[in-house]
């Protein structure tokens, strides 16, 4: 069976990759550039941009699944790229579905669609979609979940996963902010006793690659959005200290009022809108809500319907990350 993979020279798509190559499958990779990284393990790059139509339905010609883990990512940047890749890439790749009558597709959405501004503790996929958002990434991110999941139906089963704050080797996110940040030996956080879910990325890839499986077989899944996490949340400034001193910093967590960084939050914003700056604030209302609340989740769904657990603890994530020198 040959799967594409949209993002799939990226850090969680390289992963997804990887493991279905393991298990025997055809696979294809799109994404900007080359993806040389996989070639050892008989991977084939299409380079391509998913938001034209043109280049999207190229790729996925020959393939009979897809897995779309493609997009744009962050807490800044203009709302037009968000659009552009995250919805409009979203809607090409349905639409080439549709064309080229592949019937499956597994959709990388996220948390952050369900926050709202308070805290989240262990609820499960009945939490809404927000009504509102202080960043362009969930909010696309919500609009393609929607779409892929209307999209759902006897010719084409769909099913978006949110897997929440993936790390690991290779973590091009957020591993480099954390430490940027603790150039210093201090981080400030407005929340860090709150509670939070993390997720290391071959369980992130795994929770794909079980969902593929599923809609090839009974579908349990397919027209549902599922939480997946590694099922250890813990306090936040205890998993950043975790995952700093992975990669060799030490850092101290220094507790700041939520009020006092929203605040700051909202004037760097309109700072950077009003002389349009290049460069990323730091920090933004977005982050601080991430920061200054918990959000942990319950992914019994992802258990039952695709038979989703995790196999690899944070303790030997953390023990993969310093092995491998990063």
């Amino acid at each position: 069976m040959n799967i594409l993979v949209t993002g799939g020279g990226g850090f969680l798509g390289s992963s997804v990759c990887r493991q279905l190559a393991a298990l025997g499958f055809d696979v294809s990779t799109f994404q900007r550039s080359q993806a040389g990284h996989l070639i050892a393990h008989g991977i084939r790059s299409i380079q391509g941009d998913i938001s034209d139509i043109s280049d999207v339905m190229a790729a996925t010609r020959d393939c009979e699944a897809i897995i779309h883990t493609a997009g744009k990512a962050g807490v800044w940047g203009d709302p037009r790229d968000y659009q552009r890749i995250n919805v409009d890439g979203t809607a090409n790749v349905i639409k080439a579905c549709r064309e080229h009558l592949i019937p499956t597709l597994v959709f990388t959405s996220s948390p952050s669609i369900v926050h709202s501004g308070g805290d989240i503790g262990g609820a499960d996929e009945s939490l809404p979609i927000a009504d509102h958002f202080t960043a362009p990434y969930p909010a696309s991110k919500a609009e393609a979940e929607k779409r892929v999941i209307a999209a759902n139906d006897e010719n084409l089963k769909t099913t978006a996963l949110r897997p929440h704050l993936i790390w690991g080797p290779g973590d091009p996110h957020i591993l480099p902010r954390l430490a940027e940040k603790a150039r210093g030996g201090r981080i400030a956080l407005p929340g860090p006793d709150k509670v939070i879910d993390t997720i290391y990325v071959e369980n992130a890839a795994l929770a794909h690659v079980n969902a593929l499986q599923e809609l090839l077989g009974p579908a349990r899944c397919a027209g549902k959005a599922y939480f997946v996490t590694n099922n250890e949340p813990m306090p936040q400034g205890e998993i950043i200290r975790k995952l700093l001193a992975a990669i060799g910093i030490d850092v101290e967590i220094r507790a700041v009022p939520a009020g006092v960084a929203k605040l700051a939050g909202a004037v760097c914003e309109t700072i950077w809108r009003t002389f349009r700056l290049s460069s990323e604030p730091p920090v933004t209302r977005f982050s601080v809500e991430q920061l200054a609340t918990a959000h942990w989740f319950d992914t019994s769904a992802a258990e039952r319907d695709f038979g989703y657990e995790p196999q690899i603890s944070i303790a030997e994530g953390l023990d993969l990350l310093r092995q491998s020198g990063l």
